[in-house]
């Protein structure tokens, strides 16, 4: 029997990335591996239950693709949710996936180095690109014709009013 790696992954609104999907993958191959996600319930990300819809959606996604995989929410702190989840005895390594430089609180905290040097496990750092929400555009409204155009206004002030 094959020896089974087994994978910490920690994220939060990447948690069904493709590219952390991609990573996820890639470590996969050629052996056996199961999961397990770790959502921080953050309050910029939305709090609990926005963690529990994040965990949830990320791993059906993943079982879809045939991965063995198990989440659960964890402390609003990311440090803590993963020292809290952390063993290694039963991990070989962790996932971190974050947003790019210009979105991501985690990575200006500098969370994937400080797992490693808290944990002492191989860190695997994935950037997943925020997800795009689609946004309904309306038409600009028609602009109405009057005789008090937008520049009427020059008119108004310093200027007295002919007798």
């Amino acid at each position: 029997m094959a020896f089974k790696k087994h994978i910490l992954v920690v994220a939060n609104v990447t948690a069904a990335s493709d590219e952390l999907l991609d990573t996820l993958k890639e470590i996969a191959v050629g052996r056996s591996a199961d999961f397990t996600l770790i959502v921080p319930a953050t309050p910029f990300g939305g709090g609990r239950e926005a963690a529990h819809e994040a965990m949830s959606a990320a791993c059906e996604r993943l079982r879809v693709e045939g991965f063995e995989i198990d989440g659960s929410v964890g402390n609003p702190d990311p440090i803590v949710a993963v020292i809290e989840a952390w063993d290694p005895k039963r991990y070989d390594e962790i996932v971190v996936s974050t947003l790019p430089m210009r979105f991501s609180k985690w990575l200006h905290a500098g969370l994937p180095e400080r797992i490693e040097k808290l944990t002492g496990a191989p860190v695997t750092h994935v950037i997943s690109q925020p997800t795009r929400t689609m946004v309904e555009v309306e038409p600009v409204p028609a602009h109405e014709k009057s005789a008090m155009g937008p520049l009427s206004v020059l008119g108004w002030g310093g200027h007295k009013q002919p007798e």
